[in-house]
């Protein structure tokens, strides 16, 4: 008689389950845009809360009068302010050390040595001749001129120097040089710039400034856009060839090699 051997069935192992993916995060509307009809110290506040961590080191190399930091929380940041010509302190900024006589394209801090660097020199060609009678904001717009220049008509140009709107994106040009090597490694580059019409020719600075700065390795992270919440005017005007600029621009940049360009070659089809 031959012995079977018992065999013990065993039910199959139930399939382990994953657990379900729950997405994270909750619906919200608090969110920083991209464009603001607003003065400009709520966009910049807004640009650094998404931007800049906190314990930075920021060189804001045309500080003026610090207008940009009204509304920041200067305890989160080491702010180094400086200007070629500094002007008078506004009173909630007192505290705020300010370096005169700094030339944006030539600054005092090592390579690689900040974590932030803010740039907004005088973006109208009106600001750059050799004319002090013929720079832009006189007469009636002399408050105009004195927040957004020096005063100063600029050194006799070399020969063959840029002029007009190619110097003004010739300054924006050399700072950016700059703002490349005092810059660590992700460092983080806001840039104020605002188009505009030279010799009746639609030039828009922001796009010129965005290719330059990418062919010097910077990464065109973010751009938010400032509208003015009162109308522009003009004293005489016999045609308009062309929109009045009503809106400005905050440029986001880091310094990072990223394989992306915004110049695109479009061949023509065969």
């Amino acid at each position: 008689m031959m012995l079977m051997k018992q065999v013990e069935l065993l039910e199959p192992e139930a399939p382990v389950r994953k657990p379900k993916r729950v997405a994270g995060g909750e619906a919200t509307t608090d969110l920083v845009f991209s464009a603001y009809v607003s003065d400009n110290a709520p966009v910049f506040r807004q640009i650094l809360d998404l931007h800049m961590p906190d314990g930075g080191i920021i060189a804001d190399v045309t500080y003026g009068k610090g207008a940009f930091w009204t509304e920041i929380d200067l305890s989160r940041y080491t702010l180094l302010a400086s200007d070629i010509a500094a002007k008078p302190q506004r009173k909630e900024l007192s505290q705020i050390e300010i370096k005169d006589g700094v030339d944006c394209r030539a600054l005092p801090y090592g390579d690689n040595s900040l974590d932030g660097l803010v740039l907004d020199p005088p973006y109208m060609e009106g600001f750059y001749r050799g004319d002090t009678d013929h720079l832009a904001g006189g007469g009636t717009h002399a408050a105009f001129r004195h927040h957004y220049s020096n005063g100063r008509a600029i050194e006799a140009p070399e020969e063959g120097a840029p002029k007009w709107h190619d110097a003004v994106v010739d300054m924006y040009v050399r700072a950016g040089w700059e703002a490349e090597r005092a810059l660590k490694r992700d460092g983080i580059f806001i840039v104020k710039c605002q188009d505009e019409v030279s010799a009746n020719k639609q030039r828009l600075t922001h796009v010129e400034l965005i290719t330059a700065y990418e062919s010097m390795g910077f990464y065109t992270k973010d751009l938010f856009v400032v509208v003015r919440s009162n109308k522009a005017g003009v004293s005489r005007l016999i045609k308009q060839a062309h929109a009045r600029k009503n809106h400005s621009y905050f440029l986001v940049f880091q310094k990072r090699k990223v394989k992306l360009s915004s110049v695109v070659t479009a061949p023509k089809p065969r």
